[in-house]
């Protein structure tokens, strides 16, 4: 077999030239003449059992050999990336520069590559030092005070609401007299200790008691996301159908056991723990992303190809949709308020983009000089746990493909190598 002669080019990119004999085309040859006769049956003979010079009769030679093409291109660069251990990501560009029958066949395939670590910075030295967290007394009251909150009661009054209150109330939103879209709600609850989404807003109903009516104008800031209604003047008109008064409950032996405990020190006790616990893996996460941060900023990378930025951006503007939606707002009102044309979103991921590929191929490259791995075993015990909470057929089906295991034993490597490096070049305080 005529060996290909393989350049790499700038961009990631690997140009693979290659030349095929006629004798090497020959079994290819062989069944684009079976294929095509199947397709269509030659009169006197049955499906496929025509002889060859008999199917170039009837198809043309020139028929068959580009017919053969597909498969020897196939053949011949799944052969070589395998054997040469190319890492090719996506679709190849192919150029067929000679396809004569009985001459020798060339084509030039170009493909993009993974990229590569040209050099890895030194991780068996501490590069970051994970600072410790103290969880003090003020915190725990702030976490208590919540408890309290969330177990409030609201007991109504006759009396003028305080900004401590909630104003149970009907309100109307007009913009140059003209009722807003959406701008009507009745028996619309306002907590005043909470920041409204206009700025002014509860100073102007703070005062006001059951029966109360009120119009004013407020507002809309510059950069508010609905573009219509930023730095726009509205009429907001009210009616008060009652004020709250959020009783908050003492805290005592009867609130702890509320809560499952059997005293007040033991609720502190308890949450103190709790919010050491949350300290602390906050911090492990932030060492983590300094680590990471520190390692690609140390090391050097063959570039990143066009194709896999391109993944990374798309992803990457995918969350930023995902957490926009969360937040209780489409697509077009979050760009609206960045000011920003989703291609202008998407060029300003490019640089972190390429960042999070480096921060991948990185990984990939420790564990290979580490030699990390997982058993068989560890993922087939990773998998079982994850079918234990998937119930419908067709997510039992997905978990257990071959393509789902190869990710779970991916994503267990580079959990395994994370925790590597980790121990490695993180030190404590």
């Amino acid at each position: 077999m005529t060996e290909p002669v393989i350049t790499r080019l700038p961009k990631s990119l690997v140009e693979l030239k290659f030349v095929v004999t006629p004798e090497e085309a020959q079994p290819y040859l062989e069944q684009a003449a079976q294929e095509l006769q199947n397709a269509k049956p030659i009169a006197g003979f049955r499906p496929g059992k025509a002889p060859y010079d008999e199917v170039k009769k009837i198809f043309t030679e020139m028929r068959i050999w580009e017919t053969a093409l597909e498969r020897i291109v196939r053949a011949r660069y799944v052969h070589t990336i395998l054997e040469q251990a190319i890492e090719s990501i996506g679709s190849p560009a192919i150029s067929v520069e000679q396809l004569v029958p009985g001459q020798d066949i060339k084509f030039t395939v170009t493909a993009p590559v993974m990229p590569n670590v040209v050099s890895l910075i030194a991780y068996d030295q501490p590069l970051v030092t994970k600072k410790k967290k103290t969880v003090g007394e003020s915190e725990v009251d702030a976490a208590i005070e919540d408890l309290r909150k969330m177990r409030r009661q609201e007991v109504a009054v006759d009396r003028a609401a305080t900004k401590d209150d909630m104003l149970l109330l009907d309100l109307e939103i007009k913009k140059g007299n003209v009722p807003l879209e959406g701008g009507a709600s009745q028996n619309y609850r306002v907590y005043l200790n909470e920041p409204h989404y206009i700025p002014g807003f509860t100073e102007q109903v703070v005062g006001l008691k059951k029966g109360d009516t009120k119009t004013f104008e407020l507002t809309f800031p510059k950069d508010h996301y609905q573009k219509h209604l930023a730095g726009a003047t509205v009429q907001f008109s009210v009616v008060i159908h009652d004020t709250f008064e959020l009783a908050l409950p003492p805290l005592d032996e009867e609130f702890a056991k509320g809560l499952g405990l059997e005293s007040v020190a033991k609720l502190r006790e308890l949450l103190s723990e709790n919010l050491s616990k949350e300290a602390q893996q906050k911090i492990d996460e932030a060492a983590e992303i300094e680590l990471l941060e520190k390692l690609v900023d140390g090391s050097k990378f063959s570039e990143v190809p066009e194709l896999l930025v391109n993944e990374e951006v798309r992803r990457m503007f995918n969350e930023l949709e995902h957490a926009a939606e969360e937040q209780g707002m489409n697509m077009a009102d979050y760009l609206s308020q960045l000011k920003k044309s989703a291609d202008e979103i998407k060029m300003d991921m490019v640089p972190q983009a390429i960042r999070r590929v480096q921060t991948a191929v990185l990984v990939k490259e420790v564990a290979k000089k580490e030699s990390v791995e997982v058993a068989d075993e560890e993922v087939n015990a990773e998998i079982d746990r994850i079918l234990e909470g998937v119930q419908d057929k067709e997510s039992r089906e997905r978990v257990s493909s071959t393509d789902y295991r190869d990710y779970v034993a991916a994503q267990m490597k580079n959990r395994r190598t994370l925790q590597l490096l980790k121990e490695k070049a993180i030190k404590e305080e």
